[in-house]
């Protein structure tokens, strides 16, 4: 019963995220070519805003976790785990105080409304993955940016969704290159759960009722003397506590 009800109502999920993306597209033209960065900031939170409450007519539980720890009064390299795209708007929504910018492949950088946009203009850095010698040079600058702004990165270092939810293995090379174009930065595990069942039936129907969390954990120093183990011990914390709080599969 379930299943057939969540068919109109990915219908009408759709059409209203589909109208948000193409209204915002408008706002953050103009945001960004009258009023500049922060107007631009503005426009992108609201439109996550009202993504959300997109996810919602679907009966989505979001939950989201945020430590008192967490300042902003130096740059934040925030480490996901990542599964679906819907994790997107709930990390720039409830994170929109630390400036949050994205490393992402180049492909999204053209062709979604409001998404590509802010992808090319909002801060974030779109590099290929097929040339990781271009790719590192670009998260270098892009770190370095960061550091200058006291802005923040948002990195899935797995490069690829889960479509099981499992987490995968890390790569570590854009990880050290942000350790080393921002050695001040402080690393924020992030852990995500339950957002891959989303694409469970290939994204259409979208599931109804799904708990999406995520966990923003304590502030991390790096440890520059052994930065891949380093690396190891984000992920095998991000992976355990993922596994902890992650929905056993279970059709509609």
């Amino acid at each position: 019963m379930k299943k057939i009800l969540a068919y109109p109502l990915t219908l009408i999920f759709y059409l209203f995220f589909g109208i948000f993306l193409v209204v915002f597209h408008v706002l953050q033209w103009i945001t960004h070519n009258t009023f500049g960065y922060q107007a631009q900031k503005f426009s992108v939170e609201l439109l996550n805003f009202f993504l959300l409450r997109c996810l919602n007519l679907l009966g989505t539980n979001i939950k989201v976790e945020i430590p008192d720890s967490l300042t902003n009064e130096r740059p934040i390299i925030f480490v996901c785990n990542h599964q679906s795209t819907y994790e997107v708007p709930p990390i720039i929504w409830y994170l929109r105080k630390y400036h949050p910018k994205f490393i992402s492949k180049k492909e999204l950088g053209k062709g979604i409304p409001s998404v590509s946009f802010n992808l090319r203009h909002g801060g974030s850095v779109l590099i290929e993955r097929n040339n990781p010698k271009d790719a590192l040079n670009k998260i270098k600058k892009f770190g370095e940016l960061l550091k200058k702004k006291k802005y923040s990165a948002v990195i899935f270092p797995e490069g690829t969704r889960s479509r099981d939810g499992n987490p995968k293995k890390f790569q570590k090379s854009g990880l050290l290159c942000l350790f080393e174009s921002i050695p001040n930065a402080r690393v924020v595990p992030v852990s995500i759960a339950n957002s891959w069942k989303f694409g469970e039936y290939k994204y259409f129907p979208l599931p109804l009722g799904v708990k999406l969390h995520l966990t923003v954990h304590d502030p991390l120093e790096i440890n520059h003397n052994e930065p891949e183990k380093f690396i190891e011990r984000v992920e095998n914390f991000i992976a355990e506590d993922v596994k902890r709080k992650q929905e056993k599969k279970s059709n509609l």
